[in-house]
C-alpha cells in the first residue's frame, strides 16, 4: 500500500506565512503539521512507501524536511519519494487530482493507495481508516461532522445508504441537508486506478480532489468512514492559531 501526500499548493490565503514556506511544513504544536499526519499512519504496517508531491518552488524544502525526518525516526521512518510537479505558482499548477495522476503515472504506482492532503490535521490515529478500506476493497472517503449547515457550504455535502455507500455528493452546496462532509483523505484500491486515469483523460477539472469522488461514485461503489476525534482543514491564520492551541494542549496532556 502506498501513501500519497498532496503538498503542491501555494496557500496564498496564508501569506506571508507561506510566501517562503509550504503550508504542510508550518509548525503546529512543536512540529510540522505534515508530521502529525504521518505519525497517525505510523501503525499501518502495509504502507511501504510514502510519496509527497510538491512544486518547483518548495521541492527543496520538502527534501530537507524528509532528510531530517528520516534521521529523527531512524529505522522506523518510511521510504520517502519527493515528487516535483514542475509548477511555479497558481497559474500553472496541476491541481490536486492532476498531482495524484502524476504520481501514479511517473512513479509507476500499481498498488492500493491512500491519498491525504498534507495540510489536514487529525487528533487520532488513522489506522482504522486503512483497516476499514482493506475490508471494503473499494474506494473510501473519510467524512467528518462539521456541526453546522452554514459551515458545510464551504466544503461538500454527501448522503449515504445503510451500508455507508455514497448516494449523493455535491461540492459547495447552496442548500445542504446534512452537516457531514467529505474531507481530503481517500482510499483507492488498485482496481480503481484506471478510473483516475480516465477522469484526467476525459479533460475533467484536475483541481479539488472532491470532484473525483463526485465523478467516480456513480461508476463504482464508494464508501465512507467517519473520522474520530478532531479534524482541522488549515485554510486561514485563525484556523492555524486555533489548531496550534488545541494540539499544544493535547500534547501537554499526554
Amino acid at each position: 500500500m502506498k501513501l500519497i501526500v498532496l503538498g503542491a499548493g501555494y496557500a496564498t490565503r496564508l501569506y506571508p506565512l507561506t510566501l517562503n514556506q509550504p503550508k504542510p511544513l508550518l509548525d503546529v504544536a512543536g512540529k510540522p503539521m505534515m508530521e502529525h499526519v504521518l505519525d497517525h499512519f505510523a501503525g499501518v504496517a502495509e504502507i511501504d512507501q510514502v510519496f509527497v508531491v510538491t512544486n518547483a518552488k518548495f521541492v527543496g524544502h520538502f527534501e530537507r524536511w524528509a532528510q531530517n525526518y528520516r534521521a529523527s525516526r531512524g529505522a522506523s521512518a518510511p521510504d520517502f519519494t519527493i515528487v516535483n510537479d514542475g509548477s511555479t505558482d497558481d497559474s500553472n499548477k496541476l491541481g490536486a487530482i492532476g498531482d495524484l495522476n502524476l504520481v501514479l503515472t511517473r512513479e509507476g504506482v500499481d498498488d492500493d493507495v491512500i491519498v491525504v492532503a498534507g495540510d489536514n490535521l487529525f487528533s487520532e490515529s488513522l489506522g482504522g481508516f486503512a483497516e476499514f478500506a482493506r475490508s471494503k476493497d473499494a474506494p473510501v472517503l473519510a467524512v467528518y461532522d462539521v456541526g453546522s449547515l452554514e459551515e458545510i457550504k464551504k466544503y461538500n455535502a454527501i448522503e449515504v445508504d445503510a451500508d455507508g455507500r455514497i448516494t449523493f455528493f455535491e461540492e459547495k452546496p447552496a442548500e445542504p441537508k446534512s452537516t457531514i462532509t467529505g474531507i481530503a483523505l481517500y482510499f483507492y484500491p488498485k482496481s480503481a486506478l484506471p478510473l483516475i486515469r480516465q477522469y484526467i483523460a476525459e479533460g475533467n477539472n484536475p483541481d479539488q480532489p472532491g470532484r473525483l469522488v463526485q465523478w467516480m461514485y456513480p461508476r463504482t461503489p464508494f464508501y465512507t468512514w467517519r473520522v474520530p476525534g478532531i479534524w482541522y482543514d488549515i485554510g486561514s491564520k485563525e484556523m492555524l492559531e486555533e489548531a496550534n492551541r488545541i494540539f499544544s494542549k493535547k500534547a501537554t496532556a499526554n
